[in-house]
């Protein structure tokens, strides 16, 4: 009997290489795909670096992975499409007084995406990757999980995944707790010792997110105003991109009291400040909505909502405004709501979709 055939995204990190072993061991036959979504690494700087300092996708380790799971590997340069669906994205939206979030952009648009279609385009049915969720099966109907272990949970970054894929995708470590994935990882040979997890941007490896603005769309640098929340004028900042609701630190404005950035204004190229307790919210408008659920859409419902992948799930009320927004009333007010940002909406360990934040 042929075995089932899985096309496996492996970045080069600990869980996809723990997910080809599983998937190896479960009887697949595993072709391991290396997206390549950033520059180069220089091989003869790479060879002085530890494993974990050798660029954003591992690809030596996913080289080591596959020969010694005796599985097939390849490396596919999507950078193009990196750089239009992630990176320029990043960018206009901070241009525009937004805060996105490129995690859930380069899954959707890039990473699931590429390989979905790369699947396709070989015949391949099954598409696997390292990501922390659960996909459950009722009644012949697919649906999204957040993961076994809650605090590696990546069910936030996923909500984008369009509905018909998920009945093709495979997440092996998704049912695990992360204890469990670094033993699997030891017994593979990798350096669980120098091996660390992926905490920022991948492709701002230098500084801040601010330097990569400046350094990618210099023009972002435009001065403006900082007013409080009267409109009284506080002084002069340096463009509405390198701001963020709830930010504090790097505002250079001397008060009698600490404030924050309430709202981005680019209209006026304004930025309102204020003080924490003005930072809660109670509501706030979604769009460009991603939906496993039809039903939200036609009656209102109460669902716990992330607005940040850091950030625990809070009880909200969904109201249908029109057919391509919601509104989130939540029942405690909660604090810096960005537009630009998701919020993933779920019941339980349901994952029934999310949007966009459009306006608070």
């Amino acid at each position: 009997m042929d075995r089932p055939t899985v096309l496996l995204g492996m970045s080069g990190g600990v869980d996809s290489s723990v997910a080809a072993a599983l998937l190896v061991r479960q009887g697949y036959d595993v072709h391991g795909v290396t997206l390549q979504v950033w520059e180069h690494e220089d091989e003869t700087i790479a060879a002085s670096k530890k494993w974990q300092e050798r660029g954003c996708c591992k690809v030596g380790i996913a080289k080591y992975v596959a020969k010694t799971l005796n599985i097939s590997h390849e490396l596919i340069d999507t950078r193009e499409r990196f750089r239009s669906g992630v990176i320029d994205d990043f960018l206009q939206a901070y241009a525009s007084g937004t805060t996105p979030n490129p995690c859930v952009r380069c899954n959707e648009r890039v990473k699931l995406q590429g390989l979905i279609e790369l699947a396709e385009s070989r015949g391949i049915r099954h598409v696997a990757t390292g990501h922390y969720v659960r996909i459950h099966q009722t009644n012949g109907c697919s649906a999204l999980h957040r993961s076994s272990d809650p605090k590696k949970d990546q069910s936030y970054f996923l909500y984008r995944l369009k509905p018909e894929w998920l009945s093709r995708l495979l997440f092996p470590v998704g049912g695990m707790q992360k204890s469990d994935v670094w033993k699997e990882a030891g017994a593979l040979g990798l350096p669980v010792d120098e091996l660390k997890e992926s905490q920022e941007i991948c492709f701002v490896s230098h500084g801040d997110y601010r330097t990569f603005i400046e350094k990618e769309t210099p023009e972002a640098k435009k001065a403006g105003s900082f007013v409080d929340e009267a409109g009284q004028y506080l002084g002069a900042h340096e463009g509405i991109a390198f701001y963020t609701p709830g930010q504090r630190r790097g505002l250079g404005i001397a008060a009698g009291q600490r404030l924050y950035v309430q709202q981005v204004q680019p209209a006026t190229n304004t930025v309102i400040l204020g003080p924490e307790d003005s930072l809660r919210k109670s509501q706030c408008d979604v769009s460009d909505l991603n939906l496993f659920e039809s039903s939200l859409m036609t009656k209102k419902t109460e669902v716990q909502v992330k607005i940040r992948y850091a950030t625990p799930a809070t009880t909200a009320t969904l109201h249908p405004l029109d057919p391509t927004s919601l509104r989130i009333q939540f029942h405690e007010p909660q604090r810096a709501l960005s537009p630009g940002q998701s919020a993933v909406f779920y019941q339980n360990d349901h994952v029934l979709g999310g949007g966009i934040i459009q306006a608070v």
